[in-house]
């Protein structure tokens, strides 16, 4: 069964087309990259996922169950990140990865050594008792990612989560990723950097006015290259095709 079904998805705000019958699949195991330019469909799209939005055709599935349907035992297995991340300005970064993991529902009995795990896992063991509101933009995004990871989701679904990561963040969420998906956790991530997502994704998707073009070999060897030329073929081919 896949972790993620996303099933002819369309959605439109007024006369704007942001979602066109999109199609797409996510294994347990697997890290599957969206990428595309601002205004493409990678927000919306994860929004649809996560319940936030109510597409106006097609469906979601997540472990088979339509995203409407789905129960808080079912929530509890997703782990997300889109738009900012939020934080707690008046709890400290310990305190508010206790409290995100309580929100999905972990025991209290074991929440405290998840925050702790998460606080080594992104180095952000000296930042523990600080508050939120004194934290840089790239520790609050790393605050967000551990969020979405300290209840030990079986889907994350992780909209550009490289941003406002320094160097050492990047490699941190990186090997993250990989060991994550390496016990079977179904990821799903956005992101503008190619060059990054070659390094953990198995599967690359390219969305291009709010429709999925085509997909990417991650091992390519000149992935903007390609990147281009398919968002110029699928350019051209809708200039025809409203032509006719």
């Amino acid at each position: 069964m896949s972790a993620l079904q996303v099933s002819g998805l369309a959605h439109r705000y007024d006369d704007t087309v942001v979602l066109h019958d999109v199609d797409l699949s996510l294994a347990p195991g697997e890290v599957h990259a969206l990428v595309g330019f601002n205004g493409a469909g990678k927000s919306t799209l994860m929004r649809a996922v996560l319940g936030m939005i109510r597409p106006q055709g097609g469906a979601v599935r997540i472990d088979g169950v339509e995203v409407a349907h789905l129960d808080s035992a079912g929530w509890s297995r997703v782990g997300h990140l889109v738009d900012s991340p939020f934080v707690y300005p008046e709890l400290t970064v310990r305190e508010n990865l206790w409290a995100a993991s309580r929100l999905h529902g972990v025991a209290a009995s074991l929440a405290r050594a998840r925050a702790d795990r998460i606080l080594t896992d992104l180095e952000l063991g000296p930042w523990a008792e600080h508050r939120g509101s004194t934290l840089s933009q790239g520790n609050r995004q790393r605050v967000g990612l551990g969020s979405a990871l300290v209840h030990e989701p079986r889907l994350l679904v992780l909209d550009e989560p490289t941003s406002a990561l320094d160097p050492a963040g990047v490699l941190l969420l990186r090997e993250l990723l990989q060991a994550r998906a390496a016990s079977g956790v179904a990821v799903l991530v956005s992101s503008h950097h190619l060059d990054e997502v070659a390094r953990v994704a198995g599967r690359v998707s390219v969305i291009r006015a709010g429709t999925i073009v085509g997909e990417l070999d991650p091992h390519g060897v000149d992935l903007e290259r390609a990147f281009f030329a398919m968002v110029h073929a699928a350019d051209a081919s809708r200039r025809r095709d409203t032509s006719r």
